[in-house]
């Protein structure tokens, strides 16, 4: 990441998980704001990132980019949830009326697009950043569910202990950005190590076997070793507070 929460295309691309090539087209296409020139130098902004993830997810979905951009351009408007919904069967690439594809989602899977636009409605562009966040993802125009129930439940739990959802919300996105930070250092770390010597054996059974381990090790124990120092350091910052140590104390 750039210094001042800025981001070169190379870095964005990174941070969001996709490829330099893709923002150009998402550029080409109108969906993503030019970036601030420096010099001969663009920049890209923490809203620019919020952006691309948003675009990737709807993709994922099945959203034709010319339905994002009508998507995006309304929330950018401030339209109400009627006119953004409007747009509904450019984004779900189904003539009104005819139900989405994929798997059938059991009842009380789903949330009105309408109870999330008020639940987030203090919120900047709240519905763009609970999709792009990973919190809930699009099933058509008018209806959404959870993508991640844990940190929907997380969410949750903050909102209920007096944290306003702006910043819940800006929580979660420094949190999944600084996971996928750790996420990519360890696969490089993989790749230069367990892969290149797996490259350079025999490729035996048993050079293959000894390869399925350390990645079935890759796959968790970053996660078990990251929350394990993450809650010694809640707990060291807690007991360095005079008064939370004490209100602790005396529970």
């Amino acid at each position: 990441m750039a210094a001042g929460d800025e981001y070169t295309i190379d870095e964005l691309a990174r941070a969001a998980g996709t490829t330099v090539r893709s923002l150009r087209v998402y550029h080409e296409r109108g969906v993503l704001p030019p970036p601030q020139v420096k010099g001969r130098t663009g920049y890209y902004s923490p809203e620019h990132l919020n952006r691309v993830r948003t675009i990737s997810r709807l993709l994922d979905r099945g959203i034709k980019l010319n339905g994002i951009k009508e998507l995006l351009n309304a929330w950018d408007r401030g339209d109400d949830l009627g006119d953004i919904l409007g747009v509904g069967s450019l984004l779900s690439g189904l003539e009104p009326g005819e139900p989405p594809t994929g798997a059938p989602i059991a009842d009380g899977d789903t949330i009105p697009a309408t109870e999330l636009q008020e639940r987030y409605a203090s919120v900047p562009n709240g519905l763009a950043r609970i999709v792009a966040a990973g919190l809930y993802e699009p099933v058509d125009a008018v209806t959404y569910r959870p993508a991640d129930r844990q940190l929907v439940r997380m969410a949750d739990q903050l909102a209920a202990a007096g944290v306003p959802d702006a910043d819940v919300l800006g929580e979660l996105e420094r949190m999944r950005a600084d996971c996928d930070r750790m996420a990519r250092r360890f696969v490089d770390l993989f790749h230069r190590t367990a892969w290149q010597k797996y490259r350079e054996s025999e490729r035996s059974s048993a050079d293959l076997a000894e390869l399925t381990g350390q990645l079935q090790l890759a796959r968790t124990l970053p996660g078990k070793a990251a929350a394990e120092l993450v809650n010694r350091f809640v707990a060291h910052y807690i007991e360095s507070d005079s008064e939370l140590s004490e209100v602790a104390t005396e529970e």
